[in-house]
């Protein structure tokens, strides 16, 4: 997964011009012609999210907007491809430019997905939930 990070604008709504959505898209296209593409989407503000989590042992449900950007995440790209090293080439493609970036350098954070392979204790039934719902080996 290719993490793009939030920033003032993102969190503002401030929309992607004409433009920069086109330039997005060849390099989305690149992606897909490729066959590396699995999905990727840019998410809304976080004014029009929450945060549920637990707290004294309640559940409590915090809505947004989230005061620190730099920890917020405003869009994604999932690539299915066969290393880090090929991940970062596809990532040093991004066009940087369009990425959110006001108060800093634009980059992109990859990481890794667990494979259920990566987990040899995991029951049957969780390793068959894996392969039926979700097509992982």
């Amino acid at each position: 997964m290719m993490i793009v990070k939030a920033d003032k604008n993102t969190e503002a709504g401030v929309m992607p011009t004409a433009q920069e959505l086109a330039t997005m898209g060849q390099y989305n296209q690149q992606l897909i012609d490729a066959g590396v593409m699995v999905d990727g989407a840019g998410l809304q503000a976080s004014s029009k999210g929450a945060r549920v989590g637990l707290k004294n042992g309640k559940v409590v449900v915090t809505d947004g907007p989230f005061a620190e950007t730099k920890e917020l995440i405003a869009g994604y790209w999932i690539i299915n491809v066969k290393s880090k090293a090929e991940a970062i080439e596809w990532a040093k493609k991004i066009p940087f430019a369009q990425l959110p970036n006001a108060g800093r350098e634009p980059e992109v954070e990859i990481r890794q997905y667990f494979e259920i392979e990566d987990f040899p204790n995991a029951p049957a039934d969780v390793v068959e939930q894996e392969k039926q719902h979700f097509g992982r080996k």
